[in-house]
């Protein structure tokens, strides 16, 4: 055998090989793309379920959060109130000058005022000595109570309420501070 035909030879299993290399390359790759692509569709399923998950949790820390910060305002306001309610005093009627509303109106009036935002219903105001409608004199226990309804923001949380909302009665107690028997009212 000469030379030339070695080589002609070599070269001719040189292409060869290298072709095949090609093919055997181009599986491998086929084989690696149909695999990736399979792995690409558990993770779009992957993903789809764990941010269902997700965004629930997240909506539920909102709902909550703001249900938090409203029984805190809720518990300011009536804190408020009560402390507004046991010095005796009475805020001035805006419908008639030089004229006050009573102490019970002034304590609602209070309330409401403090509570901003708030669904705020059913506020009473009573006392140990003077009962239900009456803040109490000079010395008497006075509780304020409210029932307040926060309806949920959003509509897979408020699935877990009745109506979608959230009902709950707050109130405060306190004792009167000494004030002038005249201011009772």
């Amino acid at each position: 055998m000469n030379l030339l035909d070695h080589l002609s030879k070599s070269q001719m299993i040189w292409r060869r090989q290298l072709w095949c290399g090609r093919v055997t390359r181009i599986h491998g790759l086929r084989h690696l793309l149909c695999r990736f692509r399979s792995e690409e569709g558990a993770s779009l399923v992957e993903f789809a379920l764990t941010s269902l998950v997700f965004f629930f949790l997240l909506f539920a820390v909102f709902d909550f959060g703001h249900l938090f910060f409203v029984e805190m305002d809720v518990q300011n306001a009536l804190q408020e109130a009560a402390r507004y309610g046991s010095t005796g005093n009475h805020l001035p009627d805006p419908k008639n000058a030089g004229q006050s509303l009573s102490r019970v109106t002034s304590i609602i009036n209070t309330l409401e005022n403090d509570a901003f935002g708030v669904n705020i219903s059913n506020i009473q105001v009573s006392s140990l000595n003077g009962g239900s409608g009456s803040a109490g004199g000079p010395g008497d226990m006075m509780t304020v109570s409210t029932t307040v309804s926060m309806t949920m923001m959003t509509p897979l949380i408020a699935q877990l309420f009745p109506n979608g909302q959230l009902t709950y009665v707050a109130s405060v107690t306190i004792m009167n501070e000494p004030f002038p028997s005249s201011q009772t009212n």
